[in-house]
C-alpha cells in the first residue's frame, strides 16, 4: 500500500511547492483537507494522525500544536518546515549532506526538522571547516545573504508583486533583520557547529526564487596555513560521494565575471564556491540554491523520500 502522506499548510507557499513537487508521484497517497476546512481542528488533527508522514508547513506555534496531536502515536511520522524544532536534540536536523551520517538520522527518525534557506548555505559552507578544524573556536564569522521574496511567504508575495497595496514594497533590494536578532543564527550556530553566534545579515531581491549566502575569511586568523586551495580541497571531499551539493571547481569558478541568485531557481540542488586570489589574504564562500527549493519545500521532499526508505 502507498505511504499516506498529508501536508498540514499545503496551501501556504511552502505547502504548494510540495504539492507541486508530488503531483505527479504515483508511488504516494496524498492526504488533504479542503482550503475552506483548514481551521477544522478535528479534522486537521484526524488526517495528522492518518498519515504515515505529515509534512509541518505551518509557523512555529501551530507545528508545536500538530505536534502536540500526533503524541503517543507511533505511526505517523513528522516533517516540520517550521522553525520551531531546528535546534531541538530531539528532531533529526533535515540536511543530509551536511555529514556523511546525516542521511541514516533522518531515515532512522521520528521527527525531522527541515532546514531553513539561508541556514542551508551558511551552514553548507561553515560545517566542513569547522569540523576539519580549520576555522577556529571564538572565530568571527559573518553570514551576507540575498533571497527571493517567496521566502517572505503570501504577506510579502503580494507587498512585491501588488502595486495597489499601501504596503506595497517598490525597492529593488532592501536589507532586514536590522536587529540582528534573526531567528534562523541559533540553527546556523548549532549546526555550523560554531561555538560563537554568527553576524547575520539577510536581504531580499526583486526576483521571485534564487539565493545567495556569503561567508567571507581571513586566512591569517584560520588554523593550519590554509589557501583557497586548501579551503577548495576541504570542501570537495566533505561532499564526495553525493549529488545534491556541488562544490564548483577553482578553474571554473576563477573564470566567472558574476555569481546570478536566480541560476537555480527551480531546481533543488545547492553550489558552492570558492573565490579569491593565490597569495592574498582572504576568501569568498558563496553558496547558490533556491529558497524554495534546497532551502525548503525541494528539502523537505528529499527529507521525506529518506524517510520512506528506512
Amino acid at each position: 500500500m502507498a505511504p499516506k502522506i498529508f501536508i498540514d499548510g499545503e496551501h501556504g507557499t511552502t505547502g504548494l511547492q510540495i504539492r507541486q513537487r508530488l503531483a505527479e508521484r504515483r508511488d504516494l497517497q496524498m492526504l488533504s483537507i479542503p482550503e475552506a476546512e483548514r481551521r477544522n481542528a478535528a479534522m486537521r488533527e484526524d488526517m495528522l494522525n492518518s498519515a504515515d508522514i505529515a509534512i509541518l508547513c505551518l509557523p512555529d506555534d501551530a507545528s508545536i500544536e500538530a505536534a502536540k496531536m500526533t503524541e503517543g502515536n507511533n505511526s505517523v511520522r513528522l516533517l516540520d518546515a517550521s522553525t520551531a524544532f531546528r535546534v531541538d536534540p530531539d528532531w533529526a536536523y533535515g540536511f543530509a549532506e551536511m555529514d556523511k551520517a546525516q542521511a541514516d538520522r533522518i531515515k532512522a527518525a521520528r521527527h525531522v526538522s527541515n532546514p531553513g534557506c539561508y541556514p542551508t548555505g551558511a551552514i553548507g559552507l561553515i560545517r566542513p571547516l569547522r569540523a576539519a578544524g580549520i576555522i577556529p573556536d571564538g572565530y568571527p564569522v559573518s553570514v551576507n545573504a540575498v533571497s527571493g521574496y517567496t521566502g517572505g511567504g503570501k504577506a510579502m508575495i503580494a507587498q512585491m508583486e501588488d502595486a495597489s497595496r499601501e504596503d506595497h514594497i517598490a525597492s529593488p533590494n532592501f536589507v532586514y533583520g536590522l536587529t540582528l536578532k534573526h531567528k534562523h543564527v541559533p540553527e546556523m550556530k548549532v549546526h555550523g557547529l560554531l561555538d560563537r553566534a554568527p553576524l547575520f545579515s539577510p536581504s531580499v531581491g526583486r526576483f521571485p526564487q534564487g539565493m545567495i549566502v556569503q561567508v567571507p575569511l581571513f586566512l591569517e586568523d584560520l588554523k593550519g596555513g590554509q589557501t583557497v586551495e586548501t579551503i577548495h580541497k576541504v570542501l570537495v571531499e566533505h561532499y564526495a560521494g553525493q549529488s545534491i551539493v556541488d562544490v564548483v571547481p577553482l578553474d571554473v569558478s576563477a573564470r566567472l565575471p558574476r555569481v546570478d541568485a536566480v541560476e537555480l531557481a527551480g531546481k533543488d540542488t545547492m553550489k558552492l564556491f570558492v573565490f579569491g586570489t593565490p597569495g592574498q589574504p582572504h576568501v569568498n564562500l558563496v553558496a547558490l540554491l533556491d529558497n524554495l527549493g534546497k532551502g525548503a519545500s525541494g528539502a523537505a521532499v528529499q527529507n521525506m523520500d529518506l524517510m520512506l526508505a528506512a
